[in-house]
């Protein structure tokens, strides 16, 4: 089973975290790219439209899901 947490806070990620993005180029769509966090590169506490972070892939988007993984 999954669960999901809220992108829009920096506390729900954490780098090693497996993540929804939604890139620049893709906002309109709303298409999500998941992957592996590598960096955060928001600092702020939060964020309306999404934490911006980097992907191991290298891709970079804001958050819109945390999928947090219970075994």
């Amino acid at each position: 089973m999954e669960n999901i947490k809220d992108g829009r806070l920096r506390k729900n990620i954490q780098i090693g975290a497996q993540v929804e993005v939604v890139q620049k180029n893709h906002q309109r769509s709303g298409k999500l790219t998941q992957g592996t966090v590598k960096r955060l590169l928001t600092n702020s506490p939060n964020h309306p439209h999404g934490i911006k972070v980097q992907l191991e892939s290298g891709v970079v988007g804001r958050v819109k899901n945390v999928i947090l993984k219970s075994y």
